[in-house]
């Protein structure tokens, strides 16, 4: 099973919830260990990191009643200590607001942004908040880890405007000279509909594969980008396999990899089964709420870090958390009691209804319709959430979990509606929703049990013998005539968004290599 385990005995594991995982791993370490690798919990502080046992920038105060550095630390000239890391996210009003997110290898004083509409004139100052994560020795492997994030929230921005932003902190100003090419750029929403491209991803990772299909996502210029969640696999346990080795040092890899491209383009993440990390809070997500800086439009943004809501344009954007409603994965099934499935029918309601917005795009992690050998679908999210895709008019869903690309036909009630080959088209009202598997983006790739089918391939079948998690957790077999196209190869989604009287979506798959694996349409009635 996919279970998130880490330094839990794997048999064990299968039985427990992500709750009795953490308090499991906080019991089996003695208070005596926690305290020889640093601060005994998560922490989050303002204006200054918490040290333990580790490195300071000079005059950074370590996490100790000591006036100076605790024995063995080492103090580091603020002057040159980099920011590395930047990824940015939109607030809840995309038009106005940018969260900036960064980190740095020590603690350091006064974190700050500097932003402006030229990169030599950078004279607005925002104070950043320290998020300071401490991953104890887990195992006689990996030794104890601090980690750094940084964050500020850049309100009262204006609409469809570029600006230019640099991180710092005390001793290191990023208007010097000096550091001008650590300069980054961004862009907020316009306050009127245009056309726009944003693109989509799951299961990513850090690899060659990864980097290389972020410098393809970089050359689509897409005003967002959306992740489907298993984002950098620090946690490896999702096959069962080494459960004492969770390496939170990978989260500095798969930063410093996406800063290439989340540096200038907001990077909209959701959480995978990949992302639940034990050790840091009961629900697994107290690394993602030090890590990421996300809309606060969820039903409840400390408890519920992966779901949220924005707009763009014409277009509404929802992100799921799907270990919520698992069957395949249930170790937080039910975590948010409910309230996630009522927000989602409440908030997909007021967006069909808001002026302006045309197109509803919903992603989350685990597949409601897929055919693989690995994990195929899950019922849960199919049971639970797919009446009200149907009941909404949702025209786009996308996905990841399973390592390759897939699209379904036209689906209402999970039955074709209409079939849409490649370069097809489909409508939301009259035929149906678009199911897209969007797994592709770095992760070692899974298999299809029948040959894959995309464009300049095509190879139709009736059907594919597959199977769907059910309720119990066993997997039920089924046929499927939904499966339209398939790719086992690296790649991502890039979404065209063409407003007017007909407004459009062209949806765009990419290989890894540029080759356009798939492109359909999805359409509105035209307006009256």
């Amino acid at each position: 099973m996919d279970t998130p385990r880490f330094g839990v005995p794997e048999r064990l594991a299968q039985r427990m919830t992500m709750a009795e995982q953490h308090e499991y791993l906080r019991a089996r370490l003695s208070r005596r260990r926690v305290l020889r690798g640093g601060a005994a919990t998560a922490g989050t502080v303002a204006g200054a990191g918490l040290l333990g046992g580790a490195a300071c920038a000079a005059g950074a105060k370590p996490a100790t009643p000591a006036a100076g550095p605790t024995p063995g630390s080492a103090t580091v000239d603020g002057a040159l200590v980099a920011p590395f890391g930047r990824h940015l996210a939109f607030g809840a009003d995309p038009r106005t607001q940018m969260r900036i997110s960064w980190q740095v290898p020590f603690a350091v004083r006064k974190p700050y942004v500097r932003i402006g509409t030229s990169p030599l004139e950078l004279t607005r100052k925002v104070e950043a908040e320290v998020r300071h994560l401490h991953t104890p020795s887990l195992s006689d492997k990996l030794p104890a880890v601090d980690q750094f994030y940084l964050h500020a929230a850049v309100d009262d921005l204006r609409p469809g405007a570029t600006y230019y932003y640099g991180v710092g902190h005390a001793d290191r100003d990023p208007a010097e000279p000096r550091h001008f090419a650590s300069v980054g750029t961004f862009r907020t929403a316009p306050d009127r509909p245009g056309k726009f491209v944003f693109t989509a991803f799951g299961d990513q990772g850090v690899s060659y594969d990864a980097l290389a299909n972020d410098q393809l996502i970089l050359g689509q210029n897409p005003s967002f980008h959306l992740h489907a969640g298993d984002l950098c696999y620090a946690d490896t346990t999702g096959h069962g396999k080494k459960s004492d080795l969770y390496d939170a040092r990978v989260w500095d890899s798969f930063l410093a990899q996406t800063d290439s491209v989340a540096a200038s383009v907001p990077w909209m993440v959701t959480t995978g089964n990949h992302d639940m990390e034990a050790w840091y809070s009961p629900d697994g997500y107290g690394g993602q709420l030090a890590r990421w800086s996300l809309p606060t439009s969820g039903p409840d943004p400390r408890k519920a870090p992966g779901v949220y809501s924005f707009s763009y344009g014409n277009v509404g954007v929802v992100a799921l958390d799907a270990n919520d409603v698992s069957y395949e994965i249930p170790v937080n099934k039910g975590y948010t009691d409910g309230a996630q499935t009522r927000w989602l029918d409440r908030r997909l309601g007021e967006l069909r209804r808001r002026p302006g917005i045309d197109f509803l795009v919903v992603f989350f992690h685990h597949c409601a319709y897929s055919t693989t050998s690995a994990h195929a679908s899950d019922g849960g999210v199919r049971d639970t959430w797919v009446p009200l895709f149907d009941k909404h008019q949702v025209d786009l869903v996308i996905n990841g979990h399973n390592h390759v690309y897939e699209r379904t036909d036209a689906l209402r009630g999970g039955k074709v509606a209409r079939r849409v080959p490649v370069e097809g088209s489909a409508d939301a009202v009259r035929d149906g929703i678009v199911y897209v598997t969007a797994g592709g983006a770095g992760a070692k790739l899974y298999e299809f049990p029948v040959p894959d089918s995309y464009e300049g391939h095509v190879k139709d079948l009736d059907e594919v013998k597959t199977y769907h998690w059910s309720e119990d957790g066993e997997k039920n077999r089924d046929s499927a005539d939904w499966s339209r196209v398939r790719y086992t190869g690296f790649s991502f989604l890039a979404v065209e968004v063409e407003p007017g009287p007909r407004p459009r979506l062209t949806v765009t798959a990419l290989a890894e290599s540029g080759e356009r694996v798939d492109r359909f349409e999805v359409t509105r009635p035209r307006r009256q």
